[in-house]
């Protein structure tokens, strides 16, 4: 039998957490029930108390930062646990806010299912860089009723068959290569995993601002052996306030894990925005391109490229493993072509000079400059070369 673990405020949803730990029991599973309610430290109302995950000095009497305190408490706890196999949580939105990030911190691959009122709104902040699954609750988690029941048994029996399922070959025999791509760089990330697919298994990330976390959030687990980081166009995002931006931490990883990193500025020559209409106000002026619908893209000036190319030599520097930067000269994205929509010799030059200037270059830290665009097959190949150059 696997082992489940049924988490979530049993002092205002008791009935419902219970119900659910019916259902994968009734599947075959063990369960233990953990309350992360707030109300009373001392409640005896599932396997786990509050006071057992938290200690009653997190009751403050203060609903906000008795909850931050649960959270915390329970982000540290849960990764603990070496029977969990898989989990499941149901709440509003406080709730939701309380379990996802101990959800988080689990491995990919552990099963994670909430059931929450918030799934069909915003939900990056719950999800973040992990497989979690959001089911949306369509009446509140408010009690039984013939709605929540369907719902409920749902969520719970696709927990109790993904802990059913036989074990998945994941085809481990090849060390993982991450790779970043967007659209605007695809045939380049293409041609490099057909290259490697016989020495690699290529795990490509869409560059989207989540996409840059999960790669690194993989790296820091010590689940990517190298990084092919063809399209850095989050750190774009990060210095323009797009909405498809990394963190601070980009590149973090690559420096505490050292592991080799072969990357170029694949579309740093554009910032994401939503629909036209979404466009911030300032830079409704701009050189805009409506890439779909629902995705604007706005070119960066010669200033922008000079704070992207700025930040990725800082972040580059910190890194004491090999590191290759190779740089298309004739264009980074598939806009940035002679005659396209995006092409800017100035910002291209800003942002190689930028490179040139900041990049501390040494034994294990180079900069390459290739006269290709970041699509053609020869750049594709180059990397290849440099990253075969890196790892042997």
């Amino acid at each position: 039998m696997a082992h489940a673990y049924v988490v979530g405020t049993f002092d205002t949803k008791g009935d419902e957490l219970g119900y659910v730990a019916e259902q994968i029991r009734g599947a075959g599973h063990e369960v233990t029930t953990v309350d992360v309610g707030t109300t009373d430290p001392g409640a005896r109302r599932a396997d786990v108390t509050p006071a057992d995950l938290a200690g009653p000095e997190a009751f403050t009497g203060d609903r906000g930062t008795s909850v931050a305190a649960m959270a915390d408490a329970l982000e540290r706890w849960l990764p603990q646990r070496n029977d969990l196999d898989g989990v499941i949580g149901l709440g509003g939105s406080g709730g939701t806010a309380l379990i996802t990030p101990a959800l988080q911190r689990l491995p990919v691959g552990v099963p994670k299912i909430v059931v929450s009122t918030v799934a069909s709104g915003n939900v990056a902040p719950y999800v973040g860089s992990s497989d979690i699954a959001l089911m949306y609750s369509v009446t509140d988690v408010a009690g039984l009723n013939r709605i929540s029941r369907v719902v409920l048994a749902n969520a719970a029996h696709a927990l109790a068959g993904a802990l059913s399922a036989p074990p998945v070959d994941r085809g481990q025999d090849l060390p993982a290569l991450g790779l970043t791509m967007f659209g605007v760089t695809t045939p380049c990330v293409t041609a490099v995993t057909e290259t490697v697919a016989d020495s690699y298994d290529c795990l490509v990330f869409h560059a989207t601002g989540t996409g840059g976390r999960a790669m690194e959030k993989l790296v820091d687990d010590g689940l990517v052996s190298a990084v092919c980081d063809v399209s850095t166009t989050e750190i774009a995002d990060l210095v323009a306030g797009g909405v498809m931006a990394a963190t601070e931490d980009r590149l973090g990883a690559i420096a505490r894990r050292r592991v080799p990193w072969v990357g170029s500025v694949g579309a740093l020559d554009m910032v994401n925005f939503g629909a036209p209409d979404t466009v911030p106000e300032r830079y409704r002026g701009r050189l805009l391109y409506e890439h779909n619908a629902q995705v604007t893209l706005m070119r960066t000036t010669p200033d922008e490229c000079r704070a992207a190319a700025g930040f990725l030599a800082r972040k580059l520097n910190a890194c004491e493993g090999p590191v290759r930067l190779v740089v298309p000269l004739r264009g980074v994205s598939a806009l940035d072509v002679e005659g396209g929509p995006f092409a800017d010799p100035a910002a291209t030059e800003a942002l190689v000079e930028t490179l040139r200037a900041e990049l501390v270059q040494d034994a294990d830290r180079h900069l390459i400059e290739t006269d290709h665009h970041v699509n053609d097959p020869e750049f594709a190949a180059r990397l290849v070369a440099e990253l075969h150059g890196i790892t042997g």
